[in-house]
């Protein structure tokens, strides 16, 4: 095993990447999103679940990179696909959440019109979790997949300048604040993608390893 030196995910989203390199860094590897590493590629997400979509994700970011000369041994893609599922809403908006009123829509309006429709329903029923799968491609066409959540409730109104997407009215009754109120070392422990990208760490340095600087 050659192990792995080089992360590349499949996202431009700078917050998710704070984040994913707050996680990934005792890996050793360099980690890199999709501009920073020169790849851009129409993703056609049309799976029926976040692992599905994931998967999607990081078989293109892939091979996108095996065109460009960057799927060398060492050399691991990986991608996520998250939302928020609420159970009062009937799992919206699930795969959906980033396009959820259209993808360009603010999330200060994703997160009012979630309020407005859940207007009127008690908090015992406002049970919601943020799920999120993570997909892993190696450049010897290996696959991988783990999937994580973290429960809550959806709240009465925005909370919070921290994080970013549905964090504002994701609230977690353990640390009776929203994630957007969470320091990012709270919100990484708990976070349904720091769980997730914990999973995957543990499943990479298993199968193949990390080349430590």
């Amino acid at each position: 095993m050659s192990g792995i030196n080089r992360i590349i995910f499949a996202t431009g989203n700078q917050g998710k990447m704070k984040e994913i390199r707050s996680i990934l860094e005792d890996t050793g590897a360099e980690i890199l999103s999709m501009s920073e590493a020169g790849i851009r590629t129409d993703i056609d997400e049309d799976g029926g679940s976040f692992e599905e979509n994931a998967l999607i994700k990081a078989r293109a970011v892939s091979a996108a990179c095996l065109k460009a000369g960057l799927n060398d041994s060492g050399c691991a893609v990986l991608a996520d696909d998250s939302g928020l599922v609420i159970d009062a809403l009937g799992g919206e908006p699930g795969i959906y959440s980033a396009r959820y009123l259209g993808e360009d829509t603010p999330y200060d309006i994703k997160n009012k019109e979630l309020i407005g429709r859940l207007s009127g329903v008690p908090d015992e029923k406002r049970t919601a979790r943020f799920v999120c799968a993570i997909a892993a491609v190696l450049a010897d066409g290996r696959e991988f997949t783990v999937q994580a959540a973290v429960e809550g409730r959806i709240g009465r109104q925005q909370k919070g300048t921290g994080g970013f997407g549905y964090d504002p009215i994701f609230y977690v009754p353990e640390y009776a604040k929203t994630t957007a109120e969470m320091t990012a070392e709270e919100k990484n422990r708990i976070s349904h993608r720091g769980k997730a990208l914990e999973q995957m760490k543990e499943v990479l340095k298993k199968n193949e390893g990390f080349n430590r600087k």
